[in-house]
């Protein structure tokens, strides 16, 4: 396994979406043609991504956009913001919309007061119908996620939430200005239990600088004692030369070794596995009676630029600076500056900076890279067949193969348990945009 850690440790996509953002045609792409390809799609079922994006403090391992201060009444123009963009949409969407999923990111959502994120999220409720079926979530921060924040969002439908973690050594957590203590997350998380939510969730991240094995054992032993439903065991994605991401603080040689690394995920999942965790796509974790679970084994579980999810929509709306909206058939990102975002808005046009318009080989590909993440196999048509050279994804393909990473027909492909943690690269095997491109500076993080 070392050597095929080491064969296949390149930079490649996450593959939230495809094409990945780097390839998206922005030249044929115009706000007219996003708005179209919205009123084509069923608005009975969508979801809603809403990107709140203050922190009180900068973490330094984070590559979200996010903007840092303390001052508070920066919270009122933003949700006034996000209601007019919220607006615009109701009136290009056909019908009054049937929201079955909500996700509040960051940013630190809970750095909004609870009266505020209540203001705007039954101003959003009121203006749509509400499915039986919702899934309803939320980041927090263990240190500031108040009982009255998690009150507040049950009572609004919210039934899930999800706590940053990274790692309890305070060395760690020093180099990556995420300080928080065990006590902190174990209240956090029992004060969401005891408000009803079915489901509470822990992001774990190895690799991250000064990080040893035994912190990662350390670590896993801690999320032991409190058993969340859910766990993100996440790879640290070291991308500095993203501008203003904010990943300083530290050096290049702070960081584990790709040999550690492997050795810390390798360690992690076992441990997970040990105590009654199920492996679900990529990187993600779930006990057995958990509804991620539950979607893996029967075979409907999604991914969108959510993340994981048991709700399958083709329609999904991002609201706020820098969110990326998706209608299948066609991608929109918002302005990644906040004061271009309140710019566009008050020139009565919708905030999207770009996007991308799928061609038929696109969504024949996005299916298969979506197959691949959810369930680690896939397989066409000969319709596809006819629109694609797969001969040239198959070739692609052979190397894992000859390394027992996979197994592959002239129509179909199923990876095995070995090969799940390659599953980035198995996908850029599909990738034709980025076969095309043949990116020559650094765009992604490593794949390992």
């Amino acid at each position: 396994m070392e050597s095929l850690i080491s064969k296949y440790n390149v930079p490649g996509p996450r593959y939230t979406s495809y094409p990945t953002v780097p390839y998206w045609e922005n030249d044929l792409f115009t706000t007219q043609a996003w708005i179209e390809s919205l009123k084509e799609q069923d608005s009975n079922a969508l979801s809603l991504y809403i990107h709140l994006p203050f922190c009180e403090s900068l973490c330094t391992f984070c590559a979200c956009n996010k903007r840092i201060t303390k001052r508070h009444e920066v919270e009122d123009p933003y949700l006034k913001a996000v209601l007019k963009e919220w607006k615009m949409y109701l009136e290009v969407l056909n019908e009054k919309p049937h929201i079955k999923e909500i996700h509040l990111g960051g940013g630190t959502p809970t750095f909004f007061s609870p009266e505020n994120l209540e203001y705007l999220l039954k101003s959003i409720l009121d203006t749509a119908i509400v499915t039986d079926d919702i899934e309803f979530s939320f980041e927090g921060h263990p240190n500031n996620t108040t009982e009255d924040h998690l009150s507040t969002l049950n009572n609004l439908g919210f039934t899930r939430v999800s706590y940053g973690i990274q790692d309890y050594n305070p060395k760690v957590q020093i180099a990556i200005h995420r300080i928080q203590s065990f006590e902190n997350v174990k209240k956090a998380t029992e004060n969401a239990r005891k408000l009803g939510y079915k489901s509470v969730g822990h992001d774990i991240i190895f690799g991250l600088p000064l990080q040893t094995l035994d912190d990662v054992i350390n670590t896993i032993n801690h999320t032991k004692k409190l058993m969340p439903d859910r766990i993100a065991f996440y790879s640290y994605a070291h991308v500095p030369w993203t501008k203003g991401n904010g990943q300083r603080g530290f050096s290049e040689d702070d960081l584990p070794t790709p040999e550690e690394k492997r050795k810390q995920y390798e360690t992690g999942k076992k441990m997970l596995e040990e105590i009654g965790y199920m492996e679900i796509g990529m990187d993600h974790f779930a006990l057995p009676d958990d509804d991620l679970s539950i979607a893996y084994k029967e075979g409907y579980l999604h991914r969108n630029f959510m993340g994981y999810t048991i709700t399958n929509t083709k329609t999904m709306i991002g609201l706020g600076v820098s969110a990326i909206s998706d209608s299948w058939t066609a991608f929109a990102q918002n302005e990644k500056k906040l004061e271009d975002y309140y710019a566009r808005l008050e020139e009565n046009v919708l905030p999207v900076a770009k996007g991308h318009l799928l061609n038929e080989e696109d969504l024949i590909i996005r299916q298969q890279v979506l197959n691949l993440m959810c369930n680690f196999e896939t397989s066409w048509s000969k319709k596809d067949e006819e629109m694609i050279n797969f001969d040239q994804i198959i070739e692609g393909l052979k190397e894992f193969k000859n390394d027992g990473l996979l197994e592959y027909t002239d129509h179909s492909v199923k990876v095995h348990d070995k090969g799940r943690v390659f599953i980035r690269n198995i996908c850029m095997a599909f990738d034709l945009r980025l076969k095309r491109a043949k990116p020559q500076t650094k765009l992604f993080s490593m794949t390992i």
